[in-house]
């Protein structure tokens, strides 16, 4: 029975759906999908909308009013204090109302709708050399709409205020209907809207009778801080401050109205920036420096770093080169100064060093007027948060008190204090950071949120610290705002008449208590709707992976998502190319990862019942690129690639499979019978009539053209040639990894690598027979099958493995598959743990490795270059941009996330669409963009294959192929890479008779039947 049916609000489903031009979905996927958002709490929703149009997102408000439903209005869902969980209905404006309105450039203004990003808004505003001022580190993905909900800040506050300070007007909608633009009110003006009668005159009226109840508590209740964001806003209702109903509504949470428009006040974007970093003994010794470089300066940010931090970072080998930029110190203050030119910018900083008795040349000062290294140093600041969250000594922390905030010149004494109160709680090992020019500090406590003793401790904990910031005549909130974290604490921050205020405006605004209900006023209490909590018990889970960064626990490799949301960036690194192109919260890796913790019942109200035979966590994992762009981009170190070849081998155990699970998950058994006959195996792939009926039986897109088989394979070729295999303990020898892609489709690319090799001094050995790195049944989840292929392959390499030969490899999955994924699935396996250690890059080894005196030979051209995914994720690039920087090469490797291939995920029937929305967002616009006479490089068999298939009108090269190319002098200057040599394909008849096509099929059939029932036994009998 659909939710909705048989409860208190019966019938809501089927209103929504007929009255609301958006998406309704009450399925377990989705709720699942929202029932957490960056905080400790979970609370299942009702249901979820996606409104098409803000009059649509306002005509759900009026159907779950009619239906007595609560309302959620949710953003970004980055919260940390609980605001975007609740037992409501969700709305999400993030992926349709997402438009900038209008822009006045002379009075610095915009109209946005609530659903824009924050980057994607300043992206938009850059012709006019504006943006909106306030900055949080989640700046990637958090929306307008959330921004003004939380009253957010972020570093750049500093120089412009917070959300409340920039916005000019809000048309808001109260859960009774009252819809008006809200703003400053003169007297006039509130005189006309008396005389016009109605709700917003009611409400207008009492908002002022308010007022006037508590004039003196308002006017003195609030910290004189710049950073008090707890609490609504009632003193921008004081007449001095222009009875601003507009700002008063900022930062209430979505507890008082929904926000359908803001109109925002805009800065100019600085021409010139520099940042002064000074290192300093501990933490405490930075802030005691705050005020007085407050006092000779006025920096645009001024931010801290503690040592804490900076370990956590060289442990994750997160922001090194960041690191290596900072000066002596064990903690550091960053700030930054503007100006209209370079030189502008860096007088400021002179000038305070001058102040201070210092020079740049102090080894505690480092000066840079460099944006591409001040934008790395302040990122590794922004990443606080990720890096915090998940240590790599497998403790975790918590949210619950990583806001508070006080004025400046207290900093100093608040944190000794701060830090005492952890001692006494042994609450040890706890960074912190922040926004310390406003007194607005960071941190990520070791809360044990598992058992009853411990959130014993967390309540008593918070309670604590909630004291000891107000005795500092400080804020509970210097940024995140309250939510369920810290509502229940406001009264011991607020006096009781100004809790009244406060109840009292809640009272006119939702007197039946529908919105967001549960934050800020009449909350739930801290410890309650924790997202773990003394009664979650998850069920253990046998897995295939060995999760060894996560203690063997699939559930804590689950949790490793702490909900900051980064997936759901819109531009550069490769997370997370579904979402990008579908902008579902169920299609990031966060959404995943919400359905994998709903999956493993921990909590008896879990939308997901069925566990690993679940369909909703199947289908949100079926747009899975697997393309590992989490691994890297994500702070905390989400594998959901890994997490979702996890999940199909269960899901499929002992049952019959998806067609293209045997037919590119058995691509290497594939290409091994094609070898008796490429050619006729290439006709009968592309023989009109059969090609068609050989992908509907193969589960392959009838859009997609099957990739060619060359005439000969690597191996074949290689073995034709009779050289003697080199010693394994010569120095000099390596063994060339001859992977599916490359020995079978591109065996030129092999061909290549070994002419550049052997220029570089070494010794080529190739395996012998056939040998497979298992990632195409990795990544469809037949991980038996894969276990066994890598048995094997180690098998076959083991003298080199004992010898420690170097193992290159030419296509970065099948690498990536030796470096990650294959050490976790056979983990102790010594041959994998040597093969792992062993296996190298083909940049790797030309640049860490090559004799001395070695260089690569020149060839001075533009290219532009897409790198793997994988490549990214796992192996890195800086290699091959070093590489590619020795041979002569102005490479533009391109930011523009994956391609959308991915492996098999392009090829299945049901994704092509999607695939070709991926590759459209970047990929093949740059590529149809290069010069003629520039290389357009893939090492990535899929990038190649989606370049050349696309209708770009461009082939891509493997790097190997561009350095072998000019070992024989320059290519032609118009599409280089036709000068690259092309497998000559095997000769086909010139009249294939229909009955030997028809055998081949029937033989491919045949053995995919029999594979099909060989491995579903095998799976049964598990």
């Amino acid at each position: 029975m659909p939710v909705g049916q048989g409860t208190e609000h019966e019938g809501l489903e089927e209103a929504l759906r007929a009255e609301v031009d958006g998406e309704v979905r009450f399925d377990a996927g989705s709720r699942s999908a929202y029932a957490t958002d960056g905080s400790n709490y979970r609370q299942v929703p009702i249901g979820v909308v996606v409104p098409r149009t803000v009059e649509a997102g306002a005509a759900a408000v009026a159907v779950c009013a009619r239906f007595d439903a609560p309302v959620l209005s949710r953003g970004g869902g980055t919260s940390l204090g609980g605001q975007c969980t609740n037992e409501a209905v969700v709305i999400d404006w993030t992926k349709h109302c997402h438009r900038l309105l209008s822009v006045d450039p002379q009075a610095r203004t915009c109209v946005v709708e609530p659903g824009i990003v924050l980057d994607e808004l300043n992206r938009q505003l850059a012709p006019h050399r504006l943006k909106f001022g306030p900055q949080p580190s989640t700046h990637s993905h958090c929306a307008l709409g959330g921004m003004i909900g939380n009253n957010s800040c972020g570093a750049s506050a500093q120089a412009y205020g917070k959300t409340v300070d920039n916005v000019r007007r809000l048309e808001v909608l109260t859960y009774g209907g009252i819809r008006f633009w809200a703003g400053p009110t003169e007297q006039a003006q509130f005189e006309q809207i008396m005389a016009e009668g109605g709700g917003r005159a009611r409400l207008y009226q009492e908002l002022r009778d308010v007022v006037g109840r508590y004039l003196a508590e308002i006017r003195t209740g609030y910290p004189t801080i710049p950073r008090r964001v707890s609490g609504y806003n009632l003193d921008s209702l004081l007449p001095e401050n222009g009875f601003d109903v507009a700002r008063a509504l900022v930062g209430s949470e979505g507890t008082l109205v929904t926000v359908l428009r803001a109109e925002l006040e805009l800065v100019a974007v600085p021409a010139a920036e520099a940042l002064l970093v000074l290192g300093f003994d501990d933490i405490y010794a930075a802030a005691d420096a705050v005020p007085e470089l407050l006092q000779h300066s006025r920096p645009t940010q001024l931010e801290a770093i503690d040592g804490r931090m900076a370990q956590l970072m060289r442990e994750e080998h997160a922001y090194l080169d960041s690191l290596d930029s900072l000066p002596e110190g064990d903690s550091w203050l960053l700030m930054q100064f503007t100006g209209d030119t370079k030189e502008q910018a860096d007088a400021q900083a002179l000038e305070l060093l001058r102040s201070l008795g210092r020079g740049a040349d102090d080894p505690q000062v480092a000066l840079s007027d460099d944006p591409p290294r001040e934008k790395e140093m302040l990122k590794a600041r922004e990443a606080g948060l990720g890096v915090t969250a998940r240590p790599p000594d497998d403790s975790e922390t918590w949210e619950g008190w990583e806001d508070s905030a006080v004025a400046p010149e207290k900093l100093g004494a608040y944190l000794r204090d701060l830090e005492r109160l952890f001692d006494r709680y042994g609450y040890q090992q706890a960074s912190l950071y922040g926004h310390f020019g406003q007194g607005c500090v960071h941190t990520r406590i070791p809360f044990e949120l598992r058992e009853g003793k411990g959130i014993g401790a967390f309540r008593a904990f918070l309670s604590d610290a909630a004291d000891l910031v107000a005795s500092y005549g400080g804020s509970l909130s210097g940024e995140h705002g309250d939510g369920q974290a810290r509502g229940e604490l406001l009264p011991r921050m607020f006096s009781p008449a100004l809790m009244a205020a406060m109840e009292q405006v809640k009272a006119l605004f939702d007197p039946g208590n529908r919105m967001n209900p549960g934050k800020v006023i009449h909350p739930h209490r801290v410890d309650a709707n924790l997202r773990l909590g003394a009664t979650w018990r998850p069920e253990p889970q046998q897995t295939h992976f060995a999760f060894a960064d996560d203690g063997g626990d699939f559930g804590q490799a689950v949790l490793r998502c702490v909900g900051i949301g980064n997936c759901r960036t819109h531009q550069g690194g490769v997370m997370c190319p579904s979402y990008r192109a579908t902008l579902e919260e169920e299609h990031s890796t966060r959404g995943r990862a919400r359905l994998l913790f709903e999956m493993l019942g921990g909590h008896g109200d879990s939308p997901v019942t069925a566990g690993w035979r679940s369909t909703e966590v199947r289908d949100a994992l079926d747009l899975c690129l697997a393309c590992k762009g989490c691994t890297s981009d994500c702070p905390v170190g989400v594998d959901m690639a890994i997490y979702k070849a996890e999940f199909l081998a269960h899901h499929y155990q002992g049952r019959l499979r998806p067609a293209a699970h045997y037919s590119m998950g058995w691509l290497p058994l594939w290409t091994q019978m094609a070898r008796v006959a490429p050619g006729l195996a290439n006709a009968a792939l592309h023989a009109p009539g059969l090609a068609r009926l050989g992908k509907r039986l193969a589960g392959i897109d009838p859009r997609r053209a099957a990739p060619l088989f060359a005439a000969e394979s690597f191996q074949k070729s290689w073995r034709r040639r009779e050289r003697p295999q080199p010693d394994p303990a010569d120095p000099r020898t390596v063994v060339l990894w001859p992977d599916t892609f490359t020995n079978h489709f591109h065996p030129r690319i092999a061909e290549a690598a070994v002419r550049v090799l052997e220029s570089a001094g070494f010794q080529v050995a190739v395996p012998d027979g056939p040998v497979c790195c298992g990632l195409t049944w990795i990544s469809t989840g037949q991980l038996a099958t894969a276990r066994r292929v890598l048995k094997r392959t180690t098998t076959v390499l083991r003298p080199w493995l004992e010898a420690g030969t170097p193992v290159i490899g030419l296509e970065p999955s099948c690498t990536a598959v030796f470096r990650a994924d294959a050490p976790d699935l056979l983990a102790g396996d010594q041959d994998i743990v040597r093969l792992a250690s062993q296996t190298r890059t083909f940049a790797e080894q030309l640049v860490n490795h090559s004799p001395d005196g070695w260089r690569p030979p020149r060839i001075s051209r533009a290219a532009t270059v897409q790198t793997h995914c994988h490549q990214h994720a796992v192996l890195g690039a800086d290699p091959d941009r070093e590489l590619m920087r020795r041979a002569g090469l102005q490479a533009q490797v391109l930011d523009e996330g994956c391609c959308g291939l991915a492996g098999d995920f392009g090829f299945e029937q049901g994704h092509y669409d999607l695939s070709m929305t991926i590759a459209e967002r970047g990929v093949l616009p740059a590529v149809r963009d290069a010069a003629p006479s520039a290389f357009v490089l893939a090492d990535g068999f899929s990038c190649r294959t989606q370049i050349s298939q696309a209708g770009t009108g461009r082939g891509a090269l493997h790097l190997a192929e561009v350095l072998a190319m000019a070992l024989d002098g320059p290519a032609p200057a118009d599409h280089p890479e036709k000068a690259a040599a092309r497998p000559q394909l095997a000769p086909a008849p010139t009249r294939l008779r229909s009955a030997a096509l028809a055998g081949t099929a029937a033989s491919m059939v045949a053995g995919a039947v029999l594979a099909v029932r060989d491995q579903t036994r095998k799976d049964r009998a598990r």
